[in-house]
């Protein structure tokens, strides 16, 4: 199985890879997400170490059981031949009603199909007010080409 864009990456195709990732997380499907990696991807997200898309599959299917609302903004922070680092923020809402923003990097390695074989992820989450919130867009659709970025909302 093939997932364009494929290494080795350049700026423009690293952006597509990013958003690419950034759609498909935000429809909160666990099997769609997990098609985007390898067989046997390796996995660090915070203190928890994954390997294998059933692993990855479980882990976002309670993920997303309980943090509500959901929505996430990735940005590309840099690129190589077979690598991609991006930061990101999601805002979501805990069953009792908290709202969260999560800020995190990401390190991206990725085969020659394109599928990610590495993900490391780095996330700290803030609890914040619902008025301070900043990612508004229909959650049945990808974020509008109009929705600022990361950058353009100073986060």
């Amino acid at each position: 199985m093939t997932k364009p864009p494929v290494p080795p990456f350049t700026r423009d195709s690293a952006i597509e890879k990013v958003r690419l990732a950034e759609d498909a997380w935000n429809t909160r499907d666990p099997e769609r997400v997990a098609l985007a990696y390898t067989q046997d991807s390796r996995w660090r997200n915070r203190s928890t170490f994954l390997q294998g898309r059933a692993q990855i599959v479980d882990f976002l299917r309670a993920k997303w059981e309980r943090e509500h609302e959901y929505r996430l903004i990735k940005e590309l922070w840099a690129h190589g031949s077979d690598r991609i680092a991006v930061r990101f923020a999601y805002e979501w809402r805990s069953a009792a009603g908290q709202w969260f923003r999560a800020y995190g990097n990401e390190n991206w390695r990725f085969d020659d199909e394109g599928l990610m074989a590495e993900r490391h992820a780095s996330i700290n989450d803030v609890a914040i007010d619902e008025s301070e919130r900043r990612f508004f867009w229909d959650r049945s659709a990808p974020r509008p080409a109009e929705h600022p970025g990361l950058s353009e909302l100073g986060l």
